[in-house]
């Protein structure tokens, strides 16, 4: 994601809850798992992930949700704009991952990968050669490269 003056920023629908980014992600990411899907009520979530440090909060305070032991989903309390899947994960440590749709710039944000691919809703795929990967995108390798059924070619 190229960012202009390495800072990025959005918020939610009602502009109660904004934040602010410095740096770049460490993936964009296209999530089909079902509590994604639950979270945002959208057959799959597209994800930036970032350290948590590289992020601050201002406005109204997010609620969260807790989703798993270890897993927050925050979001606007007064709107309802899914805003983040926040976790310590593994090495990386915290980490805050901002569904794309809330940059006020989402079109700067380039998806990579796909992760939780076999939880995708059957009917729904997205017709890029991006890696589809089993679960989580760090450190696994990908099951595929491109969507379940690829048109024949003539």
């Amino acid at each position: 994601m190229p960012v202009t003056d390495n800072a990025a920023a959005g918020g939610c629908m009602c502009g109660a809850v904004r934040y602010e980014i410095t740096g770049e992600p460490s993936r964009v990411l296209h999530c089909h798992c079902q509590s994604c899907r639950s979270h945002t009520g959208a057959p799959m979530a597209t994800l930036a992930v970032f350290g948590a440090e590289q992020v601050i909060f201002s406005g109204d305070d997010r609620k969260n949700y807790q989703s798993a032991p270890g897993v927050n989903r925050a979001f606007c309390a007064n709107c309802g704009t899914s805003l983040t899947w926040e976790t310590v994960f593994g090495d990386e440590g915290p980490l805050c991952a901002i569904h794309i749709s809330s940059f006020d710039n989402p079109d700067a944000l380039t998806p990579d990968a796909h992760s939780f691919y076999p939880e995708r809703i059957s009917w729904f795929d997205v017709a890029d050669n991006l890696p589809r990967h089993e679960g989580f995108v760090a450190g696994s390798e990908p099951l595929q490269y491109g969507p379940a059924k690829q048109k024949p070619t003539d």
